[in-house]
């Protein structure tokens, strides 16, 4: 089942729209609205709100990037199998 899954997955993130998706909607999230939602008063284990949304939404971008790099590769490495067949 997880196999399925992370085919699936992969299949998805090598079309193009998923990356003008992702690019879109970080940089969404890095605007206005959002950054003002989170620039508050509290305190998350004594670390303001903001910084660990910013924070939060560097590693969860550095995670999708990790993500599209191994769907690449992945395609790049099935055409070769195919090609050496």
């Amino acid at each position: 089942m997880w196999l399925k899954f992370r085919v699936e997955l992969f299949k998805r993130l090598r079309l193009k729209e998923s990356w003008v998706i992702f690019f879109v909607l970080g940089l969404i999230m890095m605007n206005y609205p959002f950054v003002q939602i989170f620039n508050k008063p509290n305190r998350i284990a004594d670390i303001p709100q903001l910084y660990l949304y910013f924070v939060g939404g560097w590693a969860v971008s550095i995670l999708v990037i990790y993500l599209f790099t191994k769907a690449c590769n992945l395609t790049e490495d099935e055409n070769d199998e195919g090609d050496q067949r």
